[in-house]
């Protein structure tokens, strides 16, 4: 706190700021003091309390790894941080509650509209009502379409075929083990898809030259900065920098602003094209939309949901079968199964629908390690959850993905390992409640995307593992992450690719 005070003095050059910045500093240090005053400055377990006193990152890598501790050990699998007014529950019941029985009463919330109101606008994923469900509606109804999921089969098809499969080729035949970042390789690919999927554009980001994008570099630092504002104690800390433009506000600011300008200049080439007969999302919406900045912030929302999701889900996959050879054995022994006696390069969708294993393990690798590893929602109004614990209107409520797939209570005494055969019966795939599972959301606001998102980690992974050998040469052990909208791997995943014999 106090370098960022230091840090704003000195950037101020005129008395007049001065005392402008001297009278907010001295209101906002005394609201400070009454609230700390008014609230207590634990959680309201004793666990937790303990644990709020000391550096949590002395004992876990993560801090979701914190939260998981500490909800294994609440008798309720719900706890309560007073100072961050958050209530956090892994109880699937109060999932339940949240995102179906009372979903009315815990909308998104004008609080977390702030923190990403200038990076995501009004894009489905940062609003409520009816802006959110005219979005939906649109998504929904193409999405649904044969002819949209064929689209798209045939977009990450190529993507594999002509960038992918050729980049790790050329790294493979390297006559030194050369290391990559297959994490950054993710990310490219699936710019590259969703670029083209949903704008009907090609950034040719994974050529493999491996090129420097200007607007992926300016997005990745914009989310980066966005996400820093939620994890923020006091928000009034970044609310002051950004009225002064200061500091990481400056940063994002600047970082939007690339952003703006290109999200701008994809819309105009759209309209100088024919977009009513196009195939691309971005071309659908501009069919019912005529406003450009809404139509911005549609673009910001399908690459934040289309890339960086992705490219999490993927890496957290190959980390996990580059540890677990026999899963990998299991997945390749079905697709010679499935594809037994035919010709033919890759599965065709069909051929991956039979493929159980195969999904029961990507499955199994998102509940471990789910892309989103938390989401929050504000009280409308007084409630009480499903478990009893009593809200007041305006509490933020949060339910934790990544820490409900580490509860006992709900996967059993082997939670922790990754098993497939647990989504397996007879070897057929059975999917669990969704409120057990909430990895692409649930009720009303399950994530639109989710079985192309499906189909496309399956198609990666059957195309890499037919030709490949991937080893990871981080040491085995619980994997970091970056602190960020979604979960990134610290550092990238580096691996060593190897052609299969």
């Amino acid at each position: 706190m106090e370098s960022q005070v230091f840090s704003l003095l000195q950037s101020l050059q005129t008395p007049f700021c001065f005392i402008f910045f001297s009278i907010t500093l001295s209101f906002s240090l005394f609201s400070i003091i009454l609230y700390l005053r008014r609230h207590r400055f634990w959680c309201s377990c004793e666990i937790c309390s303990s644990y709020l006193t000391s550096s949590w990152s002395k004992e876990f890598n993560n801090l979701c790894d914190w939260y998981t501790h500490l909800l294994q050990n609440s008798p309720g699998q719900t706890i309560r941080i007073h100072v961050l007014d958050n209530i956090i529950t892994a109880n699937p019941d109060n999932v339940e509650y949240i995102l179906k029985t009372k979903f009315d009463n815990y909308p998104k919330g004008k609080p977390f509209s702030m923190i990403l109101g200038d990076l995501l606008g009004k894009g489905i994923f940062n609003v409520d009502g009816d802006l959110w469900m005219f979005q939906k509606k649109v998504a929904s109804l193409e999405l649904a379409t044969i002819s949209i999921r064929t689209y798209a089969f045939e977009i990450v098809t190529n993507e594999i075929k002509c960038r992918l499969l050729p980049l790790l080729s050329s790294l493979a035949k390297t006559e030194l083990s050369t290391i990559v970042d297959l994490q950054e390789v993710f990310r490219r690919f699936s710019f590259d898809n969703i670029c083209k999927f949903s704008f009907g554009l090609d950034p040719g980001y994974l050529e493999s030259s491996l090129p420097i994008s200007l607007f992926a570099n300016s997005f990745d630092l914009a989310t980066k900065l966005s996400a820093e504002r939620a994890m923020t104690t006091l928000p009034l800390v970044w609310k002051i920098k950004r009225f002064f433009n200061i500091g990481s506000e400056r940063k994002l600011r600047e970082a939007i602003d690339v952003v703006n300008v290109l999200a701008m200049e994809v819309i105009m080439q759209k309209r100088k094209l024919d977009f009513s007969t196009n195939q691309d999302l971005l071309s659908k919406f501009m069919n019912c939309i005529n406003d450009d900045n809404h139509l911005r912030d549609i673009i910001i929302s399908f690459i934040l949901a289309g890339r960086d999701t992705m490219a999490s889900a993927f890496s957290t996959f190959f980390f996990l079968l580059a540890h677990h050879p026999e899963v990998v054995s299991k997945i390749r022994e079905e697709s010679s199964q499935v594809a037994e006696g035919l010709n033919q390069e890759f599965a065709s969708y069909n051929q991956i629908r039979e493929m159980h294993y195969l999904h029961a393990a990507v499955y199994e690798s998102l509940r471990l390690f789910p892309p989103v590893q938390f989401d929050s929602k504000f009280a409308q109004e007084d409630d009480i959850l499903a478990d009893g614990t009593y809200v007041t209107k305006g509490t933020r409520v949060t339910y934790h993905p990544y820490a409900m797939g580490r509860m006992e209570k709900i996967w059993g005494r082997d939670c922790m390992e990754f098993k497939p055969e647990r989504w397996l019966r007879n070897g057929t795939f059975c999917p669990k409640c969704q409120y057990k599972y909430p990895v692409f959301q649930a009720g009303s606001r399950i994530c639109l995307g989710k079985e192309l998102a499906l189909v496309e980690m399956k198609m990666v992974a059957l195309s890499v593992l037919s030709k490949f050998e991937i080893e990871v040469v981080e040491p085995r052990g619980t994997p970091r992450f970056e602190n960020g909208l979604t979960a990134m791997l610290r550092g990238g995943l580096q691996v060593v690719v190897k052609e299969r014999s």
